[in-house]
């Protein structure tokens, strides 16, 4: 087996690793990750082997994604992480968004709102289509009077279509990043 070019030690954490993971988890990064930084910064210096690192990968394509650290202040880490769970995305995908431009995540809507209004509108096409099939059982069968009942939804069908189209192109706009296709979220191979 070749040798690692990492430098490994193992350390007694004295019960310190649940509070390790939870500050991790808080800051959106690995336990190996907090550890190094902060020992780096206990040292007196920036460790810039993690950025190399991920560059590399990046560069080769292997993998869908890798880890990338990020530097910033308590607030702007809090911010980052509020943002993300207010999205109802990980930190990784939500600062991807951000860069890539996505207008609901620039503030511009709702990601849980514009959700919201697709899962409501699908529901109605799905009553739409539950009500079509029964209507087209009574005209099999002849039942002519029943099916008189569904007249005013068929007046109205067509426009209720075109609104949801329209609602799900909206909405799939303000989700998807700006300029339509991008290079960003996609992978080397695609």
């Amino acid at each position: 087996m070749a040798p690692s070019s990492r430098d490994r030690i193992s350390v007694d954490l004295h019960g310190l690793k649940a509070a390790l993971f939870e500050r991790a988890q808080a800051l959106g990064v690995s336990p190996s990750g907090l550890v190094r930084t902060t020992l780096a910064e206990a040292l007196g210096r920036s460790d810039p082997t993690d950025i190399d690192r991920s560059m590399q990968s990046l560069k080769s394509g292997t993998g869908d994604r890798v880890r990338l650290c990020l530097r910033m202040s308590r607030a702007q880490a809090r911010a980052t992480l509020e943002g993300a769970r207010h999205a109802g995305l990980n930190p990784g995908d939500y600062i991807g968004g951000l860069v890539a431009g996505v207008p609901v995540l620039l503030g511009l809507g709702s990601r849980t709102d514009h959700l919201a209004a697709l899962i409501a509108s699908s529901a109605e096409l799905s009553t739409f289509s539950r009500n079509l099939h029964h209507l087209t059982k009574l005209l099999r069968h002849g039942e002519f009077r029943p099916a008189q009942e569904y007249r005013p939804m068929l007046d109205t069908l067509g426009a209720d279509v075109r609104s949801h189209l329209a609602l799900v192109a909206g909405a799939l706009a303000d989700l998807r990043p700006r300029g339509g296709t991008s290079a960003v979220g996609r992978s080397a191979n695609d």
